[in-house]
């Protein structure tokens, strides 16, 4: 997508509450209670990016590694630069 920015995480499902736990490595490490069925903490994760960005959860799409622990997370509309910024605060 053009002008968006991408992130790896790695999400840890059925946790206690949700948070983005910060930067480790280069990967942003996340934590989500809702499990990993139906998508359900992909949805999630997606909605804690938002929030914390400050864009609309349908701006945020996981585009790689739904089934996986392991992510690549894009965020229409906001620059790798300003995402990595924005998350990190």
């Amino acid at each position: 997508m053009k002008n968006s920015g991408r992130v790896a995480v790695r999400l840890r499902p059925r946790g206690r509450g949700d948070a983005l736990l910060g930067f480790e490595d280069g990967v942003l490490r996340a934590r989500v209670s809702a499990p990993p069925t139906d998508g359900r903490a992909n949805r999630a994760l997606c909605k804690l990016i938002a929030a914390r960005v400050g864009v609309a959860p349908s701006r945020v799409s996981v585009v790689h590694g739904a089934k996986s622990r392991d992510k690549v997370v894009e965020v229409a509309s906001v620059s790798a630069a300003e995402l990595t910024a924005r998350l990190t605060d």
